[in-house]
């Protein structure tokens, strides 16, 4: 799947080769998405416009900020719902006292959590809001993280025109005041526009591009991503040599800075050229560092991901018994995570197997 959403400062799978196609349609990170719940649909110009004490006084920067924080932490943890609560009330007391960059950075963390809901309009909303206010302040960094955020976000959409003009918009910016963080995010962004058109070799080119500047600022993160990018790439055009190289790049970046998310895409990555050209051993050692990190993170989506490989890769090596108990160990995961429609996907995979 998957390029995520990236902000400012914040910035599957087991398949063989006949299933190329399905992973291609994941690059973007965000696109895991759940059922939209009550907390999507409140608005936000209500929201941020309700009346405060005025009491509150010093008080309210303070709660802000740490509600902005736990916001982070809980969209980290995978709680959309619980980060859209937060970031609402950070909003609310940030618009009481004027700050205009600590509002940005709130709808930016707010667009995330909506996408990631599917709540796909609240999203948008949150992003133009967030560009708004970068052009009001002449904010230039906070532009052009915020245009590729809507680049990516009409990527998602299948709106390449869209998406590729926002994206080279946020470039020529980066270019004009000479960015280098905003160029190698953009190169990478670009890429990834270039990559769902299906020119591969110059969204190799692109990648190797956003790697110089990326490798520049010291961008362990974005490198990280940008390197599970140009994995994907290779991926794509059967270059399964420098796909396995370019992923254990990135896994090892990722697992050096404790960038889960990149580590975590990096090892599905490997997962998948591994069993493609019939390393099934080194796949399932993948896939027992991918259970045990999600363990110890307590993400139980995370964990439900690691049983459905599993479930995937023992069917495809043909121990059908095995694969069913882990696609019924990702079941009871969808049913606690209340993710019905995962569960009637997970249901679907087991039943076709069963009646083989």
């Amino acid at each position: 799947m998957k390029q995520r959403l990236v902000f400012p400062r914040l910035l599957v799978y087991v398949g063989v080769i006949s299933r190329l196609q399905i992973l291609l349609q994941g690059f973007l990170l965000f696109t895991f998405l759940l059922s939209p719940i009550a907390a999507g649909a409140v608005d936000i110009t209500q929201q941020i416009h309700r009346p405060i004490n005025s009491s509150v006084g010093g008080q309210s920067r303070d709660k802000a900020d740490s509600l902005l924080r736990i916001g982070e932490k809980q969209y980290a943890s995978g709680y959309a719902d619980k980060t859209i609560a937060s970031c609402l009330r950070a909003l609310e007391l940030y618009h009481a006292i004027g700050d205009l960059k600590a509002q940005g950075l709130t709808y930016n963390l707010l667009a995330k959590a909506y996408v990631q809901l599917g709540s796909l309009k609240e999203a948008e909303d949150a992003l133009r809001r967030g560009l708004a206010i970068a052009r009001d302040t002449k904010d230039f960094q906070s532009q052009i993280f915020v245009l590729n955020n809507i680049g990516t976000f009409f990527l998602q959409q299948g709106e390449f025109a869209a998406a590729r003009n926002s994206v080279e918009d946020a470039l020529a910016i980066a270019h004009g005041v000479k960015n280098i963080e905003g160029e190698g995010l953009s190169l990478s962004n670009l890429g990834l526009v270039t990559a769902r058109l299906g020119d591969y070799n110059k969204a190799i080119k692109l990648y190797e591009n956003a790697l110089i500047f990326r490798r520049q600022t010291g961008d362990a993160v974005g490198e990280a991503n940008t390197l599970n990018n140009l994995g994907d790439a290779y991926l794509a055009s059967g270059n399964y040599q420098d796909t396995i190289g370019t992923y254990g790049a990135a896994m090892r970046i990722a697992k050096t800075n404790r960038d889960r998310t990149n580590e975590l895409r990096a090892i599905d990555g490997l997962v998948t050229a591994h069993t493609a050209v019939g390393r099934y051993e080194r796949a399932f050692d993948l896939l027992e560092q991918r259970l045990t990190l999600a363990k110890e993170l307590q993400n139980l989506r995370e964990e439900l991901k690691s049983f459905e490989s599993y479930a995937q890769l023992y069917k495809q090596k043909g121990n059908y018994l095995t694969a069913r108990n882990f696609y019924e160990r990702a079941i009871i995961l969808a049913r606690t995570l209340e993710d019905s429609k995962q569960e009637v996907q997970l249901l679907d995979q087991l039943t076709k197997m069963l009646q083989r």
